[in-house]
């Protein structure tokens, strides 16, 4: 059986890559938009998923029983939202199982606590964008796994981590807010659960997130006794006193998919307690 890693090369795609690679239930294929990855024994594919066609030829060729899209286009409509429902027409055209790999972004904020029931209100491009795939998605692929996430967590290739080192460091500007909550999940344990759900006969909405909601700030601050960081040298501010777009406090109520998964998903203050 082969797993395809859509979005083999980014950062949560290389633990994918990494976990899948390292079992030996099946063979484990990945894609890549500019540079492929580093795992051996595993082939790579470029895709780009503004291409019906290609998408289509690379279907054919890798045959894939699973297929895991990890891939984040930010904003950019024509990938983020529309390159998914794309895959989703072709893994239901070949047979494929499909895990889309969502966002909390789909979410205003409106309600603090979201749990799989909740319908998406987004705020921002990235978030209508992603809604948008959600919605296509489950139109075009009953059968499809869409898994909401939220902040991703690991060693200094996560983006939230890269910017606590340069906050810390004096390299970059601006501040952690302390009333942006969100409740982070370690990048190990997110793509443990998407492989385990890959694997099942599940369908549908499910919500893989840590269960500590804290701040930006705070997060920031237990990433920063990690790694042995002065979390004194963190700036912090009020989201509410500026001008940015995006929800304010989106808590992922995972627990009902966790009741269904070996993968225990840790929250913030558990993982970042020891050393990456």
């Amino acid at each position: 059986m082969t797993v395809l890693i859509i979005g083999g090369s980014g950062f949560l795609g290389t633990e994918l890559v990494r976990q899948a690679a390292a079992s030996s239930a099946h063979a484990t294929a990945a894609t890549f938009s500019t540079r492929p990855g580093g795992t051996p024994r595993v082939p790579w594919h470029a895709l780009d998923l503004r291409d019906p066609a290609r998408i289509e030829a690379l279907m054919a060729e890798v045959q894939p029983r699973v297929v895991i899209n990890a891939t984040s286009g930010g904003p950019d409509w024509p990938i983020t939202a529309e390159g998914p429902i794309r895959l989703a027409m072709a893994a239901a055209n070949h047979g494929s199982r499909l895990v889309h790999v969502s966002s909390d972004a789909v979410f205003s904020g409106a309600h603090v606590h979201y749990d799989e029931s909740c319908l998406p209100d987004p705020l921002t491009p990235y978030g209508a964008a992603k809604a948008a795939a959600e919605t296509g998605i489950r139109l075009v692929n009953p059968k499809a796994i869409i898994a909401r996430t939220s902040l991703i967590i690991g060693d200094r290739r996560s983006e939230h981590v890269r910017a606590v080192h340069d906050l810390a460091a004096g390299t970059r500007t601006g501040v952690l807010f302390t009333d942006d909550i969100r409740c982070p999940i370690h990048v190990t344990d997110l793509a443990a659960a998407l492989l385990e759900l890959a694997h099942g006969d599940r369908s549908g909405i499910h919500h893989l997130a840590g269960p500590d909601a804290i701040s930006r700030h705070e997060l920031g601050t237990l990433i920063a006794e990690r790694d042995n960081l002065d979390p004194t040298r963190l700036p912090k501010g009020r989201r509410a006193a500026t001008t940015l777009p995006g929800p304010l406090d989106v808590r992922l109520d995972s627990q009902a998919t966790q009741a269904t998964l070996q993968t225990v998903l840790r929250g913030a203050h558990q993982f970042l307690t020891t050393h990456p």
